[in-house]
């Protein structure tokens, strides 16, 4: 099995050169199922559209934010063969599965840039090799969703050892988003406060819930969404990878052909209100346009923030 950083390539033209990043204001979470899936056949690679940026906005002297998109593959590798008709052979690559993520590092120093780097490569080792057994078992067993649970709290584990062994790391940490698509399902592993987004239907919905301190106290009823998000509290983690404590949340949820999904660090949502989102993805014409307009409604918006966003769809075979 391989894994291999991976983007479809771009429609006729589209714009050659990445764009800057737009934060946004934060948006209440909305209700996390959505709607019934469409389980048809597996896209195919062409089909998958998708892309991600990252700027350090127009405040911040270095970038701690780190994505990575990539596919994951299972194949034969063949050393030698008499036969002439390769044809009946499996040698072409199969993709297993699809894979996003973003990261905003929290430290001073390099330690918010280090922990998010440990995070994204760590994750992608582990999904890379637990891919195998995924299908050497049953596709939709809870232990699945429990590995990737303890992927999240294997890789704190990992990054809180990396502190110890080097004072110049103490304090890091990180949140992580991250999606894993093995149709007809996406899993979702979420520690922090950067965000999953799906339009659906026309429909926003913020999959993922804030492990704010700030969002804690608004389920508590101390404070309403917007009071919240002016607080000292807003920006404050109850939970990242590698610090003091960790509550690593996977959610499985159906696929559907027509949803968009956007993955984004906090640096697009302090700036960006969820309405600008709605529309942005709902009116794109690739992911990377999208993710440009985005990024450029952040650093419009302020830029007080390193931004990421990772934005991925399925766009519709042509017509015979």
């Amino acid at each position: 099995m391989s894994f291999s950083l991976w983007r479809r390539k771009e429609p006729a033209g589209a714009s050659a050169e990445p764009a800057a990043a737009a934060p946004g204001t934060a948006a209440p979470a909305a209700p996390v199922v959505p709607a019934a899936a469409s389980f048809e056949a597996k896209p195919t690679d062409e089909q998958i559209d998708c892309f991600g940026m990252t700027h350090p906005g127009k405040v911040r002297k270095t970038n701690q934010d780190h994505f990575l998109i990539c596919s994951l593959h299972r194949q034969i590798v063949l050393h030698g063969t008499s036969l002439t008709d390769l044809g009946a052979l499996p040698v072409d690559r199969e993709r297993m599965a699809f894979l996003a993520m973003v990261a905003d590092g929290v430290g001073s120093g390099a330690r918010g840039g280090e922990a998010s780097r440990h995070a994204v490569e760590w994750l992608t080792r582990y999904v890379a090799e637990a891919m195998q057994a995924y299908y050497v078992t049953d596709a939709t067993a809870d232990s699945f969703v429990q590995a990737l649970s303890e992927a999240g709290y294997r890789a704190h584990a990992s990054m809180q050892e990396l502190a110890r062994a080097d004072a110049d790391l103490e304090g890091m940490a990180t949140t992580l988003t991250m999606l894993l698509f093995v149709w007809p399902w996406v899993n979702v592993l979420q520690v922090g406060d950067s965000r999953y987004y799906r339009l659906e239907k026309g429909e926003l919905i913020q999959v993922t819930r804030d492990q704010t301190m700030a969002e804690a106290l608004v389920e508590q009823g101390v404070f309403s969404a917007e009071e919240a998000g002016r607080t000292r509290w807003a920006n404050v983690l109850a939970s990242s990878l590698g610090g003091k404590q960790t509550a690593p949340v996977v959610s499985r949820l159906p696929s559907t052909l027509g949803a968009i999904h956007l993955l984004c660090s906090d640096g697009l949502t302090k700036h960006v209100p969820n309405e600008r989102i709605k529309e942005r993805l709902a009116s794109m014409t690739s992911a990377r346009q999208v993710c440009e307009d985005l990024i450029n409604d952040a650093l419009e918006g302020g830029g007080s923030d390193n931004v990421t966003v990772v934005v991925g769809r399925i766009v519709p075979k042509p017509s015979p």
